[in-house]
């Protein structure tokens, strides 16, 4: 299995693509929750996946209810938000969680945050910062969780190339 990757309406497509493609070299599952602020056919979300999306498996959603009652069993959710308490790296992420990301605008709406507080979590910044890029987000996201799996599924030693 992997992780899951929730992007509730995102709204720009190069942050999509980006995201689809981190999905697509760690082997994670991309949720995308409607309505999103672009076509499936943009250029720039097919762009900056590059030639990646045959690697990518992706399901679509009308809402965040619509994925919570299909795969939502009380731990299995970490719910990214600037307002959470636990930071990113204190959370104990478990294969198949699922990683819920908010719009690029408003994050996730208020009342998701506050009826699964517990289940909420942030990535540090400087103060009277707002928030990193929903992409490099998601990245931070993704690797801690898979750090903490030991990167299953991933090749973690290289080759230095020869001259």
């Amino acid at each position: 299995m992997a992780l899951n990757i929730v992007l509730v309406e995102p709204e720009i497509p190069q942050n999509a693509g980006n995201i689809a493609r981190t999905c697509a070299v760690t082997g994670s599952k991309l949720h995308l929750v409607r309505p999103l602020g672009f076509e499936v056919t943009d250029k720039h979300l097919k762009r900056a996946g590059l030639d990646y999306w045959h690697f990518v498996d992706i399901s679509y959603y009308d809402s965040i209810e619509e994925v919570m009652d299909k795969f939502y069993n009380g731990k299995n959710f970490w719910f990214f938000s600037t307002k959470a308490k636990k930071i990113h790296s204190e959370i104990q992420i478990k294969d198949g969680d699922f990683l819920v990301f908010g719009k690029e605008t408003k994050g996730l709406p208020e009342s998701l945050l506050e009826k699964h507080y517990d289940e909420c979590t942030r990535i540090p910044m400087m103060n009277d910062t707002r928030s990193l890029n929903l992409s490099n987000s998601v990245c931070v996201g993704v690797y801690e969780g898979l750090r903490q799996l030991g990167y299953p599924n991933l090749q973690t030693e290289g080759e230095i190339p020869k001259r």
